[in-house]
């Protein structure tokens, strides 16, 4: 790998090193409650979102993912249809159908696409090419095409890197009476279908139920992950709000934060509510989650 590609993918570990911390790290500030999609005017609560709606949050997401990345203005989909073809012709024996790769490299995480707008840089390229590395010229092309090809690229990227535009589709396929078959078996000595389950699927998008049922968020101080921490100098009690190795900071009520180092004599008990979901998570088999999903998608 040369110094540029390496220097790509510095910056792709670092991005993933980043959003490991970042959820390692529990909220510094008090849990927000989870909601379902705002409605638009005049719908109710329980009403399902629109396909004008989705597609609205689906571009809301993927400017914000966009922007994160670094990725630039969206690419322009007219113009990336023209330029398949054309990509195809001339350059897909080489870099495969999608640019992925063949042959030749990947574009990928090409450092020249990912840094082009709008065609500005790859159009220029597409003129002389590199010859000294097996990439032909392509002056033939017209402006336009070689413009298309670029958004094309830009379009491949786009549908790589930016989760953000991904849309859910219809996930409850599961047996609703498997899925109640295992709610009774595995979440009734917790929740209740007459209490705290009732009418959650009005609440709720079916791809946000299945996030909530499985990890519920923390939307309260009910659900926080609470320590005692004991030490020569004393106990405390109260909400984590950082832990490592080195340290863990208690906020204790509405009161300050506490700081308190986790020296030898220092010990440290948690107490999560959510610990049932937590070890159910790494046992949870896809036919149950999408069993379950059915089954509370049906308590409206």
């Amino acid at each position: 790998m040369g110094a540029k590609g390496a220097g790509v993918a510095a910056c792709a570990v670092s991005v993933a090193l980043l959003l490991a911390c970042m959820s390692l790290t529990v909220s510094a500030q008090a849990p927000v409650q989870a909601q379902a999609p705002t409605p638009a005017p005049g719908q109710s609560q329980s009403q399902a979102a629109t396909p004008a709606d989705t597609a609205a949050a689906a571009a809301r997401a993927g400017k914000s993912v966009r922007e994160f990345l670094g990725l630039g203005p969206p690419p322009d989909a007219a113009a990336a249809k023209r330029g398949a073809p054309v990509f195809a012709a001339n350059c897909a024996f080489c870099h495969g159908p999608l640019a992925r790769g063949a042959e030749g490299p990947s574009l990928i995480y090409s450092e020249l696409v990912l840094k082009d707008q709008q065609g500005a840089l790859i159009a220029e390229f597409l003129k002389g090419g590199r010859p000294e590395k097996g990439m032909p010229a392509f002056a033939t092309l017209s402006d336009e095409q070689r413009h298309d090809v670029a958004e094309f690229l830009h379009q491949q990227i786009e549908d790589v890197a930016n989760r953000g535009t991904f849309q859910v589709k219809n996930i409850v396929l599961g047996d609703p009476k498997k899925g109640a078959t295992y709610v009774a078996a595995h979440c009734l000595h917790c929740h209740a279908v007459t209490g705290d389950l009732k009418g959650l699927a009005a609440k709720l998008r079916p791809v946000d139920l299945q996030r909530y049922w499985i990890m519920p968020p923390r939307m309260s101080d009910g659900r926080a992950i609470t320590a005692t921490v004991r030490g020569p100098q004393g106990t405390w009690q109260g909400r984590v709000q950082q832990i490592d190795d080195f340290r863990v900071v208690l906020v204790e009520g509405s009161g300050p934060s506490v700081v308190i180092a986790r020296d030898a004599d220092v010990a440290v008990e948690l107490h999560d509510p959510l610990a049932p979901h937590v070890a159910m998570v790494g046992n949870l088999a896809d036919s149950d989650m999408i069993n379950v999903t059915a089954y509370l998608e049906t308590l409206k």
